[in-house]
């Protein structure tokens, strides 16, 4: 049995992304730290230098941390990904107005993906490219109960 901690995510602004969420979504500082590059490389299977700094947000009991490496060439480049790729795929945001919602995102950094506007729903992208699915508040209040 486990408990639910948090879902990472790399950013290459921390400052912009926090705002981005915060702004955008509501999200919350909650705290931040900069771990030391040997056990950090050792836990994520990546080389030092790293210089990463991880600050965690919250929304409605979620937990994003945005991480940051800071290091010349600790970073890798942004690559595209489609919704068929294993792993993980998208954020899903429950908001009062999708459309609103989505032209705060691209007046905070962001692009709204056009071609998903399904009236009800649409995606967004986050600075860095990550797709965020909005979703109407309503959409929740008509699923099944959580077990």
């Amino acid at each position: 049995m486990g408990t639910y901690n948090h879902t990472g995510q790399v950013v290459t602004d921390l400052e912009r992304s926090k705002r981005f969420y915060q702004d955008v979504f509501g999200f919350r500082s909650w705290y931040e730290i900069s771990p030391p590059d040997q056990p950090t490389g050792k836990l994520t299977g990546l080389t030092p230098p790293l210089g990463v700094t991880a600050s965690y947000l919250t929304l409605d009991g979620f937990v994003l941390e945005l991480m940051h490496y800071s290091a010349a060439g600790a970073q890798a480049p942004y690559r595209a990904r489609t919704m068929n790729e294993p792993g993980l795929t998208h954020l899903s945001i429950s908001v009062d107005d999708v459309r609103a919602t989505a032209e705060r995102a691209a007046e905070c950094g962001g692009q709204i993906v056009q071609d998903s506007d399904i009236g009800a729903a649409l995606f967004v992208r986050d600075p860095d490219g990550q797709l965020i699915e909005l979703l109407p508040v309503t959409y929740r209040e008509n699923l099944p109960p959580k077990p």
